[in-house]
């Protein structure tokens, strides 16, 4: 059973989308799908309608850990409590 449900996430991990099968699905490199993700340098109109088609198509949505890895910023914060039993932090 454990090794099924294994399987299972392999599964929904191979089926996300990645900057390259956006690419390939809209005709254009991947710096051209980045430059439409990032919001930088200069694209036609017709290709960032075409990339943020087939972005849509795919359901992309870009890696969150990557992002943060090479922007060096995380937008998570963290939270000490002294003990998950005190009624001032409930768990609720």
């Amino acid at each position: 059973m454990r090794c099924c449900k294994r399987l299972h996430i392999i599964k929904m991990v191979r089926q996300m989308a990645t900057i390259k099968d956006v690419a390939k699905e809209a005709g254009v490199s991947v710096a051209t799908v980045s430059r439409v993700l990032n919001q930088n340098g200069y694209v036609q109109e017709n290709t960032r309608k075409m990339v943020e088609a087939a972005i849509k198509k795919l359901n992309y949505l870009p890696n969150e850990v990557a992002r943060s890895l090479y922007f060096q910023k995380s937008k998570l914060i963290g939270l000490i409590i002294p003990d998950i039993t005190n009624p001032f932090f409930p768990v609720e």
